[in-house]
């Protein structure tokens, strides 16, 4: 009998347990479909909203506002609510992703953030959530495929990938350093390492700053 009794409360919580994952599962499916959807519509509104603020020099050529003062903030666009700096395309995963102007977990949930520097200061990072269409599929990106950021005034910033790297949660000052012009990171499942994408401006850009 209590072999018997056993059993069944074992097999009770088994069965709470499995609920327990197909629910867990479910709400993730769900949360990366609610971020995919929002950060469509925001990059759409993105698009809508960024000005053209370029002005001509003498000769009558066009000179990015960030060039003739290096050193201003990047301009925040609000959407719903929320600031963003621009966005970042990713070719190779079919991406086009919203940047907020200020990371927090609670926005990492809607969108990629901006975790430190600027495009204008050639050491912008990016941090997202590891969602399938965020930053799930970084670790796929190969040396050499092609990253662009544009910022709230239609300035376009072209990065080529030029490494890989894996760091660690704690390895706040690596993550920081190397000069690079761009950086993209985001967590691995579990939280026990951060998969980071380094990349170099374009020549053309490069020469442009």
């Amino acid at each position: 009998m209590r072999r018997s009794k056993t059993g069944t409360v074992c097999m009770g919580l088994g069965l709470l347990l499995l609920l327990g994952a197909v629910g867990l599962s479910g709400y993730n499916v769900w949360d990366e479909d609610r971020a995919e959807t929002v950060a469509m519509e925001t990059v759409h509104e993105l698009r809508i909203q960024t000005p053209d603020l370029e002005v001509l020099d003498p000769r009558g050529e066009l000179i990015p506002n960030y060039i003739l003062d290096p050193e201003r903030e990047m301009p925040v666009i609000e959407v719903d609510g929320h600031d963003y700096v621009g966005y970042v395309s990713i070719p190779a995963l079919g991406l086009s992703l919203p940047v907020m102007e200020s990371w927090s977990y609670p926005n990492l949930k809607i969108s990629p953030c901006r975790y430190k520097g600027s495009a204008y200061s050639n050491d912008l990072i990016i941090a997202a959530h590891n969602y399938e269409r965020h930053f799930g599929g970084l670790k796929t990106l190969s040396v050499g495929d092609e990253v662009s950021f544009t910022d709230g005034d239609g300035n376009v910033f072209e990065y080529s990938v030029a490494a890989l790297e894996q760091l660690q949660p704690t390895q706040v000052e690596e993550m920081e350093a190397g000069g690079w012009d761009l950086t993209l990171f985001t967590c691995t499942i579990g939280g026990q390492q951060r998969v980071t994408v380094r990349c170099t401006l374009k020549s053309e850009n490069a020469a442009a700053s």
